[in-house]
């Protein structure tokens, strides 16, 4: 995540732990102690013992799809030195087996070296490996017309399609509304969220194909949490809130007295120590 996406979320039996306290999700993996949107920060998250992770989904120039959250290659790989005067370096510029040769490690430490962007065919096989539960963000739809349907195409050939996967550990979220909404469209079974702050009047209208609402944790309130619980999403029941990126004890704890579903987070075990919490 980061900015503003279209998120899917934890079914409703998930996000509501019996001891009231939010689900935690592990935001790009365990991004604090390992590079984002990695295996090794999957990885991560399941040695800290969180079930939830989200990711970032975006198109290679040839059409596959990799997990990595910037548009622009540089900031978390060496492609500035492995392919000199590429600028801008966009993903959508670049091979998926070009993209493969990249460092996606080396940045966050040198323990890190050797780390790549993977496919979202190689993620979902160690989510599924790790008996893990996946928060996918479709990242920046608008530069990928048709990047949903790509998204189900490799999900139902993994077998994340079924009864399971979809009831118990797929969420599908996005800033972009219209991605959300195709995401419904296509698949209504699957539970979905909307990565923003919608005014408590719109909120009826995005319950419309969201399950969830996935709103900055500074840019909220009781009155809004309590505003769209009183409201029901498209499978009938009330909607959730998850929020993001809460980093440190405090916020934790203001956000888990706000009454919010999920803290989606870098460093998910803080926010495990201060709240309690869901995995």
């Amino acid at each position: 995540m980061g900015f503003v996406g279209v998120l899917v979320l934890p079914t409703a039996s998930d996000a509501a732990p019996r001891n009231n306290a939010p689900v935690v999700v592990a935001h790009r993996g365990a991004s604090g102690y390992a590079p984002e949107n990695t295996l090794q920060a999957i990885d991560n998250a399941d040695k800290l013992g969180f079930d939830w992770v989200e990711n970032d989904v975006q198109r290679t120039k040839d059409g596959r799809l990799v997990v990595i959250h910037d548009t622009n290659l540089a900031r978390t790989t060496n492609v500035e030195q492995v392919f000199p005067g590429r600028a801008p370096y966009n993903v959508r510029d670049f091979t998926a087996a070009e993209i493969a040769k990249l460092d996606a490690g080396r940045w966050k430490g040198a323990k890190f070296k050797g780390s790549r962007v993977p496919t979202l065919t190689q993620y979902l096989d160690r989510v599924d490996h790790n008996h893990q539960k996946l928060l996918m963000e479709v990242k920046n739809p608008e530069l990928y017309p048709g990047i949903e349907t790509d998204i189900l195409r490799v999900l139902g050939k993994e077998g994340w399609l079924n009864r399971d996967h979809i009831r118990n550990r797929l969420v599908i979220q996005s800033f972009s509304a219209n991605s959300v909404r195709t995401v419904h469209a296509l698949r209504p079974d699957i539970t979905t969220g909307f990565l923003g702050t919608p005014a408590v009047s719109d909120l009826p209208r995005y319950a419309r194909f969201a399950d969830r609402i996935h709103p900055s944790y500074g840019t909220i309130s009781q009155r809004y949490v309590a505003s769209a619980h009183a409201i029901k999403g498209p499978h009938g029941k009330r909607l959730q809130l998850f929020t993001w990126t809460v980093n440190d004890a405090a916020t934790a704890r203001r956000m888990a007295g706000l009454g919010v579903d999920g803290i989606i987070s870098n460093f998910p075990d803080v926010v495990r120590k201060a709240v309690g919490g869901g995995q």
